[in-house]
């Protein structure tokens, strides 16, 4: 009996020293990441005037426009059901896709596209106490993916490219909230 309370107390030890360890570990590594400035993405503080909005869209049931939106009510943002002269609007202008050919194979087959997502957008401001309305202000940007495209593999390369293209418009979403609040007014 001895010798099992001996070999228990030296067990107990052991885990507790593993466990001590896993506790210092998780701390220097907290602490890395504070100290380079890491920060959780989804929470952007938007001006006060941006906190009721109206988002129009020329594809009103596009996947960005959807994106968007759930991006702005994620972020306590009041979407009006309709335009209203003392709300700002949010105007999705286009968003298209185009690829240009990176490389081929021997064959003549295209091996790898560029995708290229841009997006046009307008943040209006509505006219303040008898001021004149104001210009919209008008943002572009372009968002790139290499993608590479294998025939033999069709059906997979197909579920790829769509991913591919789902990630691109939610990163474009995130982007568009990222602009929004870097304006001061």
């Amino acid at each position: 009996m001895r010798c099992r309370s001996g070999f228990n107390r030296e067990r107990s030890g052991i885990n507790s020293l593993l466990h001590a360890k896993q506790i210092c570990l998780v701390m220097m590594l907290s602490s890395l990441l504070t100290a380079c400035g890491f920060q959780l993405r989804g929470d952007y503080l938007l001006n006060d005037e941006l906190q009721t909005l109206y988002v129009s869209s020329s594809d009103v049931h596009g996947e960005l426009t959807r994106l968007v939106k759930q991006h702005l009510t994620r972020n306590q943002v009041k979407i009006l059901a309709h335009k209203s002269i003392t709300a700002p609007e949010l105007r999705i202008m286009s968003d298209k896709l185009d690829r240009r050919t990176l490389s081929v194979f021997q064959n003549g087959q295209v091996a790898e596209y560029e995708l290229i997502y841009a997006v046009h957008y307008q943040l209006r401001f509505s006219a303040k106490n008898g001021e004149p309305i104001e210009e919209p202000q008008d943002f572009r940007f372009e968002l790139n993916r290499d993608y590479q495209d294998d025939p033999s593999l069709a059906l997979a390369k197909s579920r790829e490219l769509s991913l591919l293209l789902s990630e691109m418009r939610k990163s474009a979403a995130d982007r568009i909230l990222r602009d929004m609040a870097r304006i001061q007014r």
